[in-house]
């Protein structure tokens, strides 16, 4: 079951998600906050932009060993994303869900349509963290992304009971992370 707007507010209220942002306000910015069946989470000012060591363009990324020294760091109100590219972000919002929510991430269509796509990702029940976003410009030219305003919509789903065994049952590896996570293995 899709959980609703007065079922995420109440949950936000005993810290499920920090901080927590009601209905949105259009003030000429990208909207984020509650909606009638999600949460619309919004960026934090920090970025890490994928940029390889010259001459390696036509490198291989593998997910089992993406050095790190090939993103650059960037902190500031906006990110440019290069052409053909990604920046990995964080969320300004800390999650710590339940045992029996399971929360789906789409993107926002305000940024698809300038040829950004946000990874769709579940997070488990009991994840708790600022999430690690990947954010990809399919475009040809730069796009610019806006810290402390939306980038996807969560989705909130609740179970009929709860799950066997949580995310942090298993000491997920992207448990309580504080800061944007490479990927692990």
């Amino acid at each position: 079951m899709i959980k609703n707007d007065r079922w995420i507010k109440e949950m936000a209220l005993k810290g499920m998600i920090n901080p927590f942002a009601g209905r949105p306000e259009k003030k000429g910015g990208i909207s984020f906050g509650l909606s009638s069946y999600g949460y619309d989470m919004r960026l934090s000012d920090e970025f890490r932009i994928f940029n390889p060591p010259d001459g390696e363009i036509s490198m291989v990324l593998d997910p089992k060993n993406v050095p790190e020294d090939h993103f650059s760091y960037h902190r500031g109100e906006n990110c440019l994303i290069p052409a053909n590219s990604f920046v990995l972000a964080k969320s300004l919002e800390y999650f710590k869900l339940p045992r029996d929510i399971m929360v789906i991430c789409t993107g926002k269509s305000t940024y698809a349509r300038s040829g950004v796509v946000v990874n769709v990702t579940p997070l488990e029940p009991e994840w708790e963290g600022y999430v690690t976003i990947s954010i990809s410009n399919t475009s040809c030219r730069p796009v610019r992304i806006y810290a402390y305003e939306g980038i996807a919509q969560l989705i909130f789903m609740g179970v009929c009971e709860p799950c066997e065994v949580s995310y942090a049952d298993k000491s997920g590896k992207y448990q309580a992370q504080k800061d944007i996570t490479h990927s692990k293995t």
